[in-house]
């Protein structure tokens, strides 16, 4: 693209005077690593919104990995209540435990040992990567991907992930890794606020005159789009939400009889479901049984 440099400068100005203030964002080198990490942990699938007061509650109660890992599995579990994908809480806290035992309990910042990590991805390793430490790599999400979309390729949407997502931002990137850990998390911010999926604000868009989908007249040229996932309500999931509160809230271990009980409150789409979903939490480890009975890990 042509006139990076006055794109990039624009949009890291717009950044830094526009970026709503979020516990878990900083200057690299300010901003504790272990809150970023926990930060991507829980923001995968989740808003914003729903995150911050769990985030903070966990960051009181857990400010460093070792302090999470002294803790039984289960109680990350507890702590990380509707927040949905109960998964995400037992990886971070063996990972925790594996910051804590291999690394001195700091997160580390080099790649390959953050991919080490249990339930680390290579977007959440070069997210904490750049906004922890500001290593110049590049950083993209949904709303990332929309902005590239539009502002390099003139298309309406993104469609489904494709391998040269990663090529397009590192060819916008400033080269000075400082400058590229804040333009990574401008594109993020400017496609959650801005460039939206469905009410782009294009008037008040700080990269507008570089966008090539502006440029065109904003075709719809979008991709088509995936299948939607099956609706929530009477899903496996949800009744396995059903079972899971019980435990948080449970102080003893439950009979069986209550789990698969707990299961079936608001109605099922089969009479197997409860069952089916209670085996499946034992499989993933977020519920242990024994003599029966049913708890938290």
């Amino acid at each position: 693209m042509e006139d990076s440099t006055g794109l990039q400068h624009a949009l890291i100005d717009w950044f830094a005077a526009n970026a709503r203030e979020l516990p878990w964002r900083g200057a690299p080198g300010e901003i504790d690593a272990w809150a970023v990490l926990v930060s991507e942990f829980m923001l995968q699938q989740t808003q914003v919104e729903r995150v911050l007061p769990r985030f903070e509650e966990w960051i009181e109660r857990w400010p460093r990995p070792s302090a999470l890992a002294a803790e039984a599995p289960g109680e990350a579990v507890r702590a990380w209540g509707r927040l949905g994908y109960p998964r995400r809480a037992l990886w971070l806290h063996r990972a925790a435990g594996q910051i804590a035992r291999d690394h001195g309990d700091r997160v580390p910042r080099d790649i390959d040992a953050l991919l080490a990590l249990t339930g680390v991805g290579p977007y959440t390793a070069r997210a904490v990567a750049s906004f922890a430490y500001g290593e110049r790599h590049p950083v993209v999400d949904t709303n990332t991907r929309r902005v590239i979309a539009r502002l390099v390729h003139g298309r309406a949407a993104a469609g489904p992930p494709r391998a040269g997502d990663l090529d397009d931002m590192a060819a916008l990137l400033p080269d000075r890794p400082g400058e590229a850990a804040a333009f990574n998390a401008a594109a993020m911010e400017l496609g959650a606020v801005v460039c939206t999926a469905r009410t782009p604000d294009c008037g008040g868009c700080a990269v507008a005159a570089w966008c090539e989908w502006r440029g065109a007249g904003y075709p719809d040229n979008a991709p088509a789009r995936r299948p939607t996932q099956a609706a929530f309500n009477g899903s496996d999931r949800q009744v396995r939400g059903r079972i899971m509160a019980l435990l948080r809230r449970a102080d003893a271990p439950v009979p069986r009889s209550a789990a698969l009980t707990a299961g079936t409150d608001g109605g099922v789409r089969d009479a197997d479901q409860p069952l089916r979903a209670l085996d499946s939490l034992l499989a993933d480890g977020l519920v242990v049984e024994h003599d029966g009975r049913y708890r938290l890990p």
